[in-house]
């Protein structure tokens, strides 16, 4: 799994103009799956997105996480995350997952983040989206997983 997360103030998806998901403070998760992944690399981001100290203390320095300051999930599926370029002009997704497994790893990792007590918003896999976010800091952090460690 490939996982891009920004610290936001404040985010939105929206589909067909409409709001689907949307968070105050807190993390927006771009999460794509490959054809390789399987339950322990969901539950390796799961854990992971939870356990990162990426807000600042009263001090400015990150030492919080996402518990501490009271923050929530935007979790969006971006199977592009998975684009391979290495050959031509147009991005291949070969290693990309099936739709029908990428929506089960996903839905997985959105569960065990609410089983950790975290509010989660989500996008609508396969649809069009519009993501809005106001990015804090800015902090962005890409997480990878293989055979279900971080790497």
């Amino acid at each position: 799994m490939r996982a891009v997360l920004q610290r936001v103030s404040a985010a939105e998806v929206r589909v067909s103009g409409v709001t689907v998901g949307e968070i105050g403070s807190g993390l927006v998760v771009l999460l794509g799956v490959a054809g390789s992944d399987t339950e322990a690399d969901a539950t390796a981001i799961a854990t992971k997105v939870r356990s990162l100290r990426i807000f600042g203390d009263h001090e400015g320095h990150m030492n919080l996480g996402i518990d501490d300051v009271g923050g929530s999930v935007l979790l969006v599926s971006q199977f592009t995350l998975l684009a391979g370029v290495r050959k031509g002009r147009r991005p291949s997704f070969a290693d990309a997952a099936e739709p029908e497994e990428a929506t089960r790893l996903i839905d997985m990792v959105a569960t065990q983040l609410r089983h950790s007590g975290l509010e989660v918003a989500t996008g609508e896999f396969g649809a069009h989206m519009e993501v809005a976010l106001v990015n804090d800091g800015p902090v962005t952090i890409i997480i990878e997983t293989s055979d279900g460690a971080i790497r």
